[in-house]
């Protein structure tokens, strides 16, 4: 038998903070099903954890996704047997690991062609778009939205979602190259560069309007400019920290930016039953396969070496999504 494994933190603190130790048998309990795992998905927020900026009880694993193979259920298992596809992505932490014992409410059934790679890689991702196009924002055709990290992981996604249900998009990332990427996936305007400004291409782009609706998963960094480039009573929707948390600010902002709505969602509230979990899964699972939901993996690391996957993150140095493989 292979060596099984996981990996935790026993400190909150940069990448170095990651060990390694074995994992003894494995039994599910009632509910539960034991998960070989055959790919990991790669997220910022597993950075967050490991830092600290979300707080774990310590010792504490890391990630939340992966996809693999059911070794053993437990007792009142009715959805799953032994050999089925399944992926999880929403808990608890703990998916930096060779098995895996999840509740099996939380997992879903993964379709025949989609590979546990691709699942691991876009499951998490993915169903975020999904909330926040059609149940946060709620997105309709003809809107022109802004996406914050456009080639990122969320960002690569949001984009081709966005044109697929008609939206008008504005992209901005880092780099050139990036923008670049971002057009592939079918930004009408993909902009690069220094964020400073960006709201006055905005507006330039929107005969001085501004947009429906900005994703921002940037957060301190991007937050004034994003705020900027709201239309009158449109949504700022921040879902992610990846300069830092945003900073504090006044009702009465919103008010001088245009009586605009600001919400800060999480996956979490937006899967929070099985039916809802399920739901947003097969409805990934369907752009996927319609080709609207494409997944680019643009790193794969050894599980051993996420210390070093941690640090490319938090560099900004990948492009789509990363996995870990076991």
């Amino acid at each position: 038998m292979s060596e099984r494994y996981r990996l935790i933190i026993r400190e909150t603190g940069g990448p170095e903070v990651i060990m390694r130790e074995p994992i003894r048998e494995l039994t599910p309990g009632r509910g539960e099903i034991l998960i070989r795992q055959e790919a990991v998905g790669l997220n910022f927020i597993d950075t967050y954890q490991r830092s600290g900026l979300y707080a774990l009880p310590l010792p504490s694993g890391l990630g939340s996704e992966g996809a693999g193979v059911v070794e053993a259920v437990g007792e009142g298992v009715g959805d799953f047997r032994v050999g089925d596809r399944v992926g999880c992505f929403s808990g608890p932490v703990g998916a930096y690991a060779t098995h895996r014992i999840v509740a099996a409410e939380r997992a879903v059934a993964i379709p025949g062609p989609i590979s546990s790679e691709t699942a691991a890689a876009i499951m998490l991702k993915g169903c975020t778009a999904e909330y926040l196009i059609e149940r946060c924002a709620r997105v309709k055709r003809g809107d022109t939205v802004l996406v914050h990290a456009a080639a990122g992981g969320v960002g690569s996604i949001l984009v081709p979602w966005l044109k697929a249900i008609g939206a008008t998009v504005i992209a901005h990332a880092g780099s050139a190259k990036k923008a670049e990427r971002a057009g592939e996936f079918g930004a009408d305007h993909a902009l690069s560069g220094s964020i400073d400004g960006l709201a006055a291409q905005v507006r330039t782009l929107t005969d001085g309007e501004g947009v429906a609706v900005v994703f921002d998963g940037v957060g301190a960094a991007s937050w004034t400019e994003s705020l900027a480039s709201v239309a009158k009573r449109g949504l700022l929707v921040t879902y992610g920290n990846a300069s830092g948390p945003v900073p504090p600010f006044r009702a009465l902002d919103l008010t001088k930016a245009g009586s605009i709505f600001v919400t800060r969602p999480t996956l979490a509230d937006y899967i929070s039953t099985p039916e809802e979990l399920r739901a947003s899964a097969q409805r990934l699972f369907e752009m996927v396969g319609e080709g609207y939901a494409p997944v680019h993996i643009g790193a794969r690391y050894s599980l051993t070496d996420a210390a070093h996957a941690h640090r490319d993150l938090e560099a900004r140095a990948t492009t789509g999504s990363a996995i870990l493989l076991p």
